[in-house]
């Protein structure tokens, strides 16, 4: 799955669509704006991968801001990009000292994009994120960025994530919060004249903690962070200053930190034993 999910979307020629697009907004004369094509999660991300990297976008530069910081040293460590689309995460993982990257991803064309943008950075495998095809225990660390709400089957995800993981390695998921999603943010962008919704799932952090816990993980940190002054040139420049002071009003992404747990992994074996 790629790595957008909720996000106000990228236009072609860099233009930063930030309205909502619920396709149900009222104008003033009574009338309702028409809805914007709705396709399927895998036809989305096809579409979109030319022009997904064009122009800045408030909630990816939140994210960046407020969790590279966190990403423990990897220096020599194995780490999973999970849903890695173009390779946003790459570069800083790279600076981090990762020893060797593996970018993940279902999006043929996102992978494509990957490739050419980060040559060698990483080893891209297209792969369903509910069945991945790696050993059990290989990675040290891995990160899935803006793509929970595009995975239906969360609990399968969870699972998988933990057999990859060693024990005590630490898994990050970011998302749009519950409360943006409330307020009409959706994964979209244009083609052409053309405005694109991708579904996604909203969940709320009881539900995902929950079923991370489940798969054997450990629950570190639940945050969520709002815009600030450093996202707000963003908004300046795409001309979309405006909607800046009501998008401040809550929180617009969320961060979970897992770790792996040792016994859980025990178990895990334990199962496969008998």
């Amino acid at each position: 799955m790629d790595a957008a999910h909720d996000r106000p979307a990228q236009a072609k020629g860099g233009e930063l669509v930030i309205d909502a697009l619920t396709g149900r907004a009222t104008e003033a004369t009574g009338t309702t704006t028409p809805g914007p094509l709705q396709v399927s999660v895998a036809e989305g991300y096809e579409r979109w991968a030319a022009t997904y990297d064009c122009g800045a976008n408030p909630l990816l530069a939140l994210e960046e801001r407020c969790i590279e910081g966190r990403i423990p040293d990897l220096t020599g460590k194995f780490v999973l990009d999970l849903a890695c689309g173009t390779g946003r995460w790459f570069e800083r993982l790279s600076h981090k000292g990762a020893q060797r990257i593996v970018g993940s991803d279902s999006s043929a064309a996102m992978l494509l994009v990957a490739a050419k943008r980060n040559a060698n950075a990483a080893t891209l495998i297209r792969a369903d994120a509910c069945r991945l095809p790696h050993p059990e225990a290989r990675f040290d660390f891995a990160l899935c960025s803006f793509a929970i709400g595009h995975i239906w089957a969360m609990d399968l995800f969870a699972s998988e994530c933990g057999r990859v993981l060693r024990p005590r390695c630490e898994l990050f998921v970011t998302d749009l919060h519950p409360q943006a999603y409330a307020a009409g943010w959706r994964t979209g962008f244009r083609d052409g004249e053309t405005a694109v919704e991708i579904p996604s799932l909203p969940r709320s952090s009881v539900e995902l903690v929950d079923t991370f816990l489940s798969a054997g993980f450990e629950c570190e940190e639940a945050a969520s962070f709002p815009f600030g002054q450093p996202e707000e040139v963003i908004f300046r420049r795409a001309g979309k200053f405006a909607f800046f002071e009501s998008a401040c009003r809550g929180p617009a992404i969320c961060l979970y930190r897992f770790r792996r747990s040792k016994k859980a992994l025990q178990w895990g074996k334990a199962d496969r034993v008998f």
